[in-house]
């Protein structure tokens, strides 16, 4: 089982579901862990530990799966989307010049402890001006990253090079944070994107309470095209 396989298993639910194949990532998920199970039998890890070997191919997957998603929306806007990691796993002489000066436009400055990008997921740029339009994070629930997002939209916001970034939290909330069944009150994870994100798209079947800041995945793209104006 690899990313790829996991694309083309997203490709059968969009023909299933068409445009609502979002709401179903994490029946998906659940279909991939069987196949991924059936994998590591073959091939254990040396600690035998499927659940930690499950862990780090689900965030890869889901994060794969959302570039698959949004990449083709988003370059017909005449902008483009490349994955955070790019910039954290390539020597920066390695970088294309377009991607040297989307890095330097997405670091923030530490003072005496130098220049460094924050943890994000996906990158959303102007490959005309280089500009960086918004950034994504990526979780299959809120509270395994929610607090880390929260804090470096702070650092974006308080920084003047950066400060124009819109920082966007992506999940299929697995845990329910956002779901209306949750009774009246306002849990930890949703206190922090309402009050210390830009915004949060979920990827669910499940009614959710919408808001400013958190909708449906499927609002998404109208939201970014609002920021072109």
């Amino acid at each position: 089982m690899t990313t790829k396989d996991v694309i083309n298993l997203y490709e059968e639910y969009r023909k299933r579901y068409g445009a609502e194949a979002y709401k179903y990532i994490s029946a998906l998920l659940i279909e991939v862990k069987a196949i991924h199970y059936q994998d590591f039998l073959k091939h254990p890890t040396p600690k035998n530990d499927h659940e930690q070997s499950w862990k780090g191919f689900k965030g890869n997957a889901l994060e794969r799966l959302i570039d698959h998603i949004l990449k083709e929306q988003i370059f017909a806007l005449g902008l483009k989307l490349v994955r955070g990691k790019k910039f954290e796993r390539t020597y920066p002489e390695n970088l294309t010049t377009e991607l040297q000066h989307v890095k330097r436009n997405l670091s923030i400055d530490f003072g005496k402890f130098g220049f460094h990008i924050p943890d994000v997921d996906l990158v959303v740029f102007n490959p005309t001006t280089f500009r960086v339009i918004a950034v994504l994070s990526s979780k299959s629930t809120l509270r395994e990253r929610i607090a880390q997002s929260g804090y470096w939209n702070i650092k974006i916001k308080n920084y003047n090079l950066t400060k124009h970034i819109k920082v966007f939290f992506v999940s299929p909330d697995e845990d329910n944070d956002f779901s209306n069944d949750k009774g009246t009150g306002v849990g930890k994870s949703r206190a922090i994107v309402e009050t210390d994100l830009d915004g949060a798209y979920v990827m669910t079947e499940q009614s959710i309470k919408e808001s400013e800041k958190v909708k449906t995945f499927d609002k998404f793209m109208d939201d970014l095209k609002k920021l072109l104006k």
